[in-house]
């Protein structure tokens, strides 16, 4: 084809490169040379160039912004994201197998072998990508799963993500779920090229890829080798009538996205053992990082029963290989003071790499974990490295130990503020009672209270809070919020624009969320998990500072040791001074709604749910009980009131028509 003379040819050029790209990066069989694919992508440019009103939203010319962002804004998540539970042996996933066999024999009927859908799992970042009528109109991060981080900019640059969904029955809303990776000879390639160019390089394929969708600059993604893989779906309006995940990967591969080409279907527990151990042969010959592989219930009327456990789903679960391990040399150890005053011994290694990282520091856990694993300063020790998680020192070689080799024995004060030292009764780690009158405490809180799946604030990292605090210019968190551009342009490393940019992301962090402010506070036992449930059941600030013992233990999955932290909290002057600070300044969050406090017509009621419902997940229909006042329960037994029967309800069905139990059905509860 020439340069297009009319508007209609330029919608068939720009179709035709769509489709060859769905033939590249989608079915991996392309139709053409990458030099043909050029030329025709030279005439649309062309044709664009002298027709600019010809330019058509998913025209693969649309991939990069010109202009940098200034910030990344937030998005909340139509549905959360949730993250996975894990099994690291054949012991743990037949635990997981029985676990679901419990629940589906009691709802469904009894089940054989039940069928997952099984993947491997990619090292990289958790997307979620929205289509509207066909078109990519947004692009998040996975975030704390509630909220992320909006890098639609930086995600339409990835070539295998398309800007325009195939099909004609296109949905009005698509949310598709899945992870970007940099692939092992891009990741080669684009460090061969950083190096010649004194540019960063990266540590690991996994990190680059995080790192590249960070960039405020499209153009700088833009030059990064990123895949995307899609594993699930999202918000879908209007719904789609699937039966199983594995076909709604083949829905999603039949609209132009990616699916990995090793996703399939197995039987039970041994076709999960089975597809484990063959990935795992597999496993260096592949052009992507894997940490494990994934398995699903297939069946999503079972995984609408199945349900979820505070913020993972019970119907999957992520099957990781054996961490990573090295030995090297401990040249010292020395202790670090956590947020909570923890008392941390540190082994200071000998750098070793371990997947891919390099490692100069390992976790000692706790005085007790010293003495159990006898580690000397001058001992050769194995490190192991699983993902994320901080490297850990998992034995010694004695056999090579040297002559001198010094055992460790724990401080008795606080080597920062020196306060003596004490162990709670009952754990194992020794504590420094001082609080935020010890610096390193004070550091350690606002650098958790500035973390990003806390108040996120851009600019404000970890080097920077220790200048902040040694400086004098702030004492805790709400000291941040009166920090003045001339203060912070005179540290080090820190030019008037940099000052600029950090003030301009503590304002920004002024919009929050009241389950990300509750985590910020840094609670002692309150993680992201608890502080949602604390935010959902109690729905505002006053009722969570107001909340007695035995109220807080009457939430989900808090229990007797959470919930004395929370009061230990919210009964420290000085906490709730810092509180009224952080309002003061203008930390706000959206009002969590709540229903009526009138009277609740199943109020007092205990009500179980069973089977499978089509209107609503089972997570809504349990939240819209306790909304009408219910107690929601998972077993049948005398002191039930209501049973809420959906399709293929089993054996509590039975037994409730046997007590004489009033029935209902999805619609009933749909009307309420």
């Amino acid at each position: 084809m020439n340069q297009p003379a009319s508007h209609e040819d330029y919608v068939r050029l720009k179709d035709e490169l769509n489709e060859h790209a769905y033939h590249y990066y989608v079915l991996d069989d392309p139709l053409i040379s990458d030099s043909e694919y050029d030329r025709l992508y030279q005439q649309l440019l062309k044709a664009e160039s002298a027709h600019p009103q010809w330019v058509a939203e998913d025209s693969p010319s649309q991939r990069v912004a010109d202009q940098p962002l200034s910030h990344f804004s937030q998005i909340t998540h139509a549905l959360p994201m949730l993250s996975l539970g894990n099994v690291f042996s054949a012991e743990e996933l037949q635990e997981f197998d029985q676990r679901i066999h419990k629940i589906l024999d009691q709802e469904v009927s009894s089940v054989g072998d039940i069928s997952y859908s099984a993947e491997p799992k990619l090292d990289g970042l958790a997307v979620s990508i929205r289509y509207e009528n066909g078109l990519l109109v947004q692009a998040a991060t996975r975030g704390d799963g509630a909220i992320g981080e909006d890098i639609t900019a930086n995600v339409k640059t990835i070539q295998s993500v398309p800007l325009s969904l195939r099909g004609d029955d296109l949905p009005a809303v698509l949310e598709v779920r899945g992870e970007v990776v940099m692939p092992r000879d891009g990741f080669s390639r684009y460090n061969t090229w950083a190096l010649a160019h004194d540019e960063k390089v990266f540590a690991n394929p996994r990190n680059a890829a995080a790192g590249s969708l960070r960039q405020l600059d499209p153009q700088k993604t833009a030059r990064r080798p990123l895949a995307f893989y899609a594993y699930s779906i999202g918000e879908v309006q209007p719904a789609h009538q699937l039966d199983t995940h594995s076909s709604v990967l083949a829905w999603v591969k039949q609209l132009g996205l990616p699916v990995n080409h090793l996703s399939r279907v197995v039987e039970g527990v041994t076709g999960c053992a089975e597809y484990y151990q063959e990935i795992g042969n597999l496993r260096e010959q592949l052009n992507f990082d894997i940490d494990g592989v994934v398995y699903k219930v297939d069946d999503l009327s079972w995984q609408q029963i199945l349900g979820f456990v505070t913020k993972a789903p019970r119907w999957a679960t992520a099957h990781k290989f054996p961490a990573e391990e090295a030995t090297t040399q401990v040249e010292n150890i020395d202790v670090q003071v956590g947020r909570t005053g923890s008392i941390t011994p540190v082994a200071r290694l000998k750098p070793v790499t371990v997947g891919g990282v390099t490692v100069t520091n390992a976790t000692l856990h706790n005085e007790d974990e010293i003495r159990r694993k006898d580690v000397r300063v001058g001992d050769t020790v194995f490190v192991r490295r699983a993902g994320d998680v901080i490297p850990e020192v998992v034995k010694v070689v004695t056999a090579r130990r040297p002559a001198d080799a010094r055992p460790f024995t724990m401080p008795s004060h606080c080597p920062v503020c020196d306060s003596e030292l004490h162990k709670i009764e009952g754990e194992a780690v020794l504590r420094c009672p001082a609080g935020l009158t010890c610096d390193a405490q004070r550091k350690e809180s606002i650098k958790h209270f500035a973390s990003r799946k806390a108040m996120d604030i851009d600019g404000l990292g970890n080097k920077l809070v220790e200048q902040l605090v040694d400086a004098g210019l702030i004492e805790n968190p709400a000291d941040l919020y009166h920090l003045k551009e001339a203060q912070v342009s005179g540290l080090e490393r820190m030019a008037q624009k940099s000052a600029t940019n950090l003030l301009k992301g503590i304002e920004q962090s002024k919009q929050t969320t009241l389950p990300r402010f509750i985590y910020a506070l840094g609670i002692r036992e309150v993680g992201e998990a608890t502080a949602l449930t604390l935010a959902n059941e109690l729905h505002n600030l006053d009722a969570i500072k107001g909340a007695d013992k035995e109220a807080l233990m009457d939430l989900p999955d808090v229990g007797e040791v959470v919930a004395s932290r929370i009061r230990q909290y919210f009964h420290n002057p000085q906490n709730l001074a810092v509180i009224d600070e952080l309002l003061a300044a203008g930390i706000h969050w959206p009002q969590i709604s709540q229903q009526d406090s009138g009277p609740k017509p199943l109020e007092g009621m205990t009500v179980v749910l069973t089977g499978s419902l089509s209107q609503m997940t089972r997570s809504e229909a349990k939240q819209k009980l306790q909304q009408l006042g219910a107690k929601v329960t998972g077993s049948v037994s005398a002191r039930t009131d209501l049973l809420v029967a959906g399709e293929k309800a089993g054996s509590k069905l039975s037994k409730a028509e046997q007590l004489g139990i009033q029935v209902v059905d999805e619609a009933w509860l749909l009307g309420q």
